[in-house]
């Protein structure tokens, strides 16, 4: 089979691109990106790395013959400037589909997100539960609106399989130096993540998360594109993380911080240009769901291997230790 990734440089894309070449149905990578890796992909399966922007260059020459297409691509910033992230994200999506359309592709696989479901904090949904996200977040909006997007794909092309993924917070060791950049930015430096370094761990009071680790997503990715599975797919780990298990990786006191206080902090540090996460984000993160894996777990025989609280941790670890990987978007300090 002949696979073509979109977003294959970075957290996600290259666990899966390694799971890929490791699974012997496959005899073709296309790994796309806008910027080359050094290194990409290890094994006996071809790689071969395309350069394209999906809001630009023409993406049917790169479709032609593929089984199945992953849609990984996906821009978090600038978060001053929303209208460049809905251009890569909103019409890069529109243009991705339209090219699978054009060029016959089998299946496509698209990574969405616990961020696209509406604001249930505290409650368990099931892949029913609707997806409108927090509109007031930029983030949450255009993965709304690419949900949208699919849903009309869909309806006008129904021999092409389609499946959406929704992971929860994804990561791994390699990725915690471009999570840092995205969400903390330069005011947090790799030093003081190490363990024991945080004498305190601020955390806002009442949130709590999933995540998994990003091998174990790539399993499901892989799964979902060479089978026949059709339709949403939630994906997390255990356990449920809060303030206690964060507190317990880095190794501070954990302080419980009203919400409101937190949120008054980041916008005031956003409007000056100190962090780049805004706090709408915020505001997302606070009214997220708790993801339901059932079907998963029985449809596409999906088990996570990494608890949560490991995948946090590894990732906390490669922002201490500035592990990256050769890649653009993984890569260490720049």
């Amino acid at each position: 089979m002949r696979i073509v990734v979109l977003g294959a440089t970075g957290n996600i894309g290259t666990s899966l691109v390694d799971a890929l070449v490791a699974d012997p149905r496959v005899t073709e990578v296309v790994a796309v990106a806008r910027r080359p890796p050094t290194q990409l992909g290890a094994g006996s399966t071809p790689v071969r790395f395309r350069a394209a922007d999906v809001t630009a260059d023409p993406l049917e020459p790169l479709f032609e013959g593929a089984d199945a297409v992953v849609h990984l691509a996906w821009a978090f910033q600038p978060t001053h400037r929303p209208l460049t992230t809905w251009e890569v994200n909103a019409v890069g999506s529109a243009r991705i589909l339209a090219a699978v359309g054009a060029t016959g592709v089998g299946a496509v696989v698209y990574s969405s997100s616990v961020g696209a479901y509406s604001p249930a904090p505290g409650r368990t949904v099931d892949e029913s539960w609707l997806t409108h996200s927090q509109p007031t977040s930029t983030y949450g909006r255009e993965k709304a609106y690419v949900e949208r997007t699919f849903d009309a794909f869909e309806a006008r092309h129904p021999d092409v399989r389609v499946v959406r993924m929704r992971p929860a917070f994804v990561f791994k060791k390699t990725s915690g130096p471009e999570q840092r950049r995205l969400f903390a930015g330069p005011l947090l430096p790799p030093p003081l993540l190490r363990p024991g370094r945080l004498p305190a761990q601020p955390f806002p009071a009442g949130l709590r998360f999933q995540a998994l680790h990003s091998r174990d997503a790539a399993t499901a990715f892989v799964t979902a594109a060479l089978g026949d599975a059709r339709g949403a797919f939630n994906l997390a780990a255990e356990p449920v993380i809060g303030g206690a298990e964060v507190a317990g990786i880095t190794g501070g006191r954990l302080v419980e911080l009203p919400p409101a206080l937190v949120r008054a902090g980041l916008a005031a540090a956003w409007h000056l240009r100190l962090v780049p996460s805004d706090p709408h984000l915020f505001d997302l993160v606070m009214g997220l769901p708790l993801l339901d894996t059932g079907r998963a777990r029985s449809e596409l025989g999906w088990q996570p291997r990494i608890s949560a609280v490991d995948a946090l941790r590894a990732a906390v670890a490669g922002m201490g230790e500035d592990a990256g990987q050769p890649t653009p978007p993984l890569a260490g300090s720049t």
